[in-house]
């Protein structure tokens, strides 16, 4: 029996094959150590802070010195404006649904051999790619209350003027929703689009073979085959949903009337930069992150139930 039995002998590498082995290891170094630092690190540094009642002055020394436990948390759960955000925010998630059924219909549409549809395309990506606080300040003027491209409209059909969208605690959630289904209605046709393309048509024929009408088709054939995509985006959007704050800060003042449009991290802004309370913003974050993490954790585990691959 060889004296190297039950051991691998280890083979020489040549000198391309260690390069390539260095390269390899850095490659493979690069999004962990940017996990660490950009994940992680905040991560644990927040949650850290919101044990505090720091308010960033004196540096972490100034932390140290500020040590409350879980007071912040405590103080959290019995604060009315903190649950008000929450409310809100989920409030607005009502557009995700919206913005997906109609994400698809539009997709299905541009599927079609029809004249002009890649300007069609290109016209609905646009507010993807520009900038959010430049289409939120146009946002906020075709809602104006006096002057706005919606109230002008408005009163050239009906002869009436309009209702003030973000001046009223209800329309403002409505005209909010309406925004946030604009601004990523792109995204949505974009996926589907590459969704739909990647279903193969002879699946159509055999239908057709079978006698199958076209609701049959889109109800056991297109919605199954499209339902990775629509994993997907539920699960960016349900993210980006409670992330709102751009929107809300360029076209409201101060949250809006009553508070009525502020969302969980405009309110989390507000208490760190504004009242300067970091521990307090920190106990906020990481509730939402928390949030963030068990729908997305929810989502993942019944994925098995509902979403479909082509074999």
């Amino acid at each position: 029996m060889n004296n190297v039995s039950g051991k691998r002998k280890k083979m020489k590498l040549s000198a391309m094959a260690k390069r390539e082995e260095k390269w390899a290891l850095i490659f493979v170094a690069a999004p962990v150590i940017g996990f660490l630092l950009f994940m992680a690190y905040p991560i644990i540094f927040a949650f850290f802070t919101s044990l505090t009642t720091w308010n960033g002055a004196k540096g972490l020394a100034g932390m140290l010195d500020r040590f409350c436990g879980f007071d912040n948390y405590i103080k959290l759960f019995g604060d009315a404006k903190f649950w008000k955000t929450l409310l809100t925010t989920t409030i607005y998630l009502i557009g995700i649904p919206i913005g997906m059924i109609l994400g698809l219909l539009l997709a299905m549409g541009m599927n079609r051999k029809i004249p002009g549809v890649r300007v069609l395309r290109t016209m609905y990506y646009v507010p993807v790619i520009s900038s959010l606080v430049a289409v939120s300040i146009l946002w906020a003027w075709v809602y104006n209350y006096d002057y706005g491209l919606l109230n002008v409209i408005i009163k050239s059909l009906t002869g009436l003027h309009g209702p003030n969208w973000l001046g009223d605690e209800v329309l403002i959630k409505v005209s909010m929703i309406i925004f946030m289904v604009w601004k990523g209605l792109g995204t949505s046709i974009i996926l589907y689009l590459a969704g739909l393309q990647n279903i193969p048509r002879s699946y159509y024929e055999a239908a057709m073979v079978d006698g199958a009408n076209g609701f049959q088709k889109f109800k056991n054939i297109t919605l199954p085959l499209l339902s990775p995509v629509t994993f997907y985006i539920m699960i960016t959007t349900l993210i980006g949903g409670f992330q709102v704050f751009v929107e809300v800060q360029v076209m409201t003042t101060n949250g809006g009337i009553g508070y009525s449009a502020a969302t969980m991290v405009y309110y989390l802004y507000q208490k760190a930069f504004e009242s300067y309370q970091l521990g307090y913003a920190s106990a906020i974050a990481i509730i939402l992150a928390l949030i963030i993490f068990v729908i997305t954790a929810i989502n993942f585990w019944g994925q098995d139930k509902w979403v479909k691959t082509i074999d």
